[in-house]
């Protein structure tokens, strides 16, 4: 069967914020930081974006969360590219092709929008995520890296559609 890539359904809600919890807990944040309400509360994603989980056999094993136009979750976009936020993935499968199988959806359902590119952000920690969108042809881009909130510092990366 493999790993498919789909919408969330609410059944799936605390799975997914309990998962990206675990993923984003590395990144030495207290453990009452506001960031991880954000993380934790998917049926607000979910509404105002489009949460994505990668499954097998029933299982989540990781999610996106994808940033459609108008959306209030898009921060470093411009009105011609496509963004996704919040890639995590569940840390005993990590290295199993669960975060390229989202980011490959990602770039599908970019390309199908027609956008030029694609753009996200991810923690400075976060090296394994960094190595994935490199070796997907994903570009550094420092002159939009950012901070949202003290102690937590975001790279952007961004990917050439046009190619």
């Amino acid at each position: 069967m493999g790993i498919t890539v789909g919408r969330v359904v609410p059944d799936q809600y605390s799975e997914v914020a309990s998962l990206c919890v675990q993923a984003y807990l590395p990144s030495r944040l207290p453990s009452d930081h506001a960031y991880y309400a954000r993380l934790k509360d998917v049926a607000a994603r979910d509404e105002l974006a489009e949460v994505w989980v990668a499954s097998e056999h029933g299982r989540v094993l990781g999610s996106l969360t994808w940033c459609p136009p108008h959306s209030p979750w898009r921060e470093i976009s411009r009105d011609d590219e496509a963004e996704f936020r919040m890639l995590a993935v569940d840390p005993a499968e990590q290295g199993r092709g669960v975060g390229r199988a989202l980011v490959d959806a990602a770039i599908a359902r970019s390309r199908a929008e027609g956008r030029t590119a694609i753009v996200l952000s991810t923690a400075c920690w976060m090296t394994a995520a960094h190595h994935l969108y490199e070796r997907m042809g994903f570009e550094r881009v420092p002159e939009r890296d950012w901070s949202p909130t003290e102690g937590l510092d975001l790279k952007a990366y961004r990917l050439d559609l046009t190619r």
